[in-house]
């Protein structure tokens, strides 16, 4: 439901906020199009309650603009939410497959890669799951970081950092 949404996105708001430690963060909505009237009956109800909501509310974002960084939060429904990201998590580790594949192919290549190997490192970070540890499940009584079905160590070793700054958020949040 539309409400659902705004619901989701004051969590995802106060979650990016508190834990993060970004300020004002941009939200946004996914959705087919970046215009107003885009998308469904869900779509364009929740538009109309996230342009009220007082939260930083930068409008609809296409799914090939999320990558970028266009916003901080992205607001979907669970089903579109989750195409989202195993389209994503597989686009980012073919890509990396394909690129070793070329800087694998002659000597040129792999100099080339070496040459290049700090950016490389840093791309695949940022496009590496395991980096994160998992998504905070926001509105619960005590901070519950879900961790992906195929984790590995570091992926798990990532969750626990994330559950702990998050409980220290929430620890500093009652204080106040």
């Amino acid at each position: 439901r539309p409400e659902m949404l705004l619901q989701f996105a004051r969590l995802g708001s106060a979650y990016m906020e508190s834990v993060m430690e970004i300020k004002n963060p941009r939200v946004a909505l996914l959705n087919n199009g970046t215009e107003e009237t885009k998308g469904g009956e869900l779509q364009l109800a929740a538009y109309a309650l996230l342009k009220e909501s007082g939260l930083n509310f930068i409008g609809n974002a296409e799914a090939r603009d999320v990558p970028g960084g266009v916003c901080d939060v992205l607001v979907a429904d669970g089903f579109a939410g989750n195409i989202v990201l195993k389209l994503t998590e597989g686009v980012a580790l073919n890509m990396m497959d394909m690129l070793k594949d070329i800087f694998q192919k002659n000597i040129i290549t792999k100099l080339a890669a070496a040459l290049v190997m700090p950016g490389l490192r840093q791309m695949k970070s940022r496009m590496d799951y395991s980096e994160y540890g998992g998504a905070p499940i926001l509105g619960l009584q005590r901070p519950v970081i879900k961790a992906h079905g195929s984790s590995n160590a570091k992926a798990i070793k990532n969750a626990v950092r994330q559950a702990m700054a998050f409980a220290k958020a929430v620890d500093a949040e009652r204080e106040v």
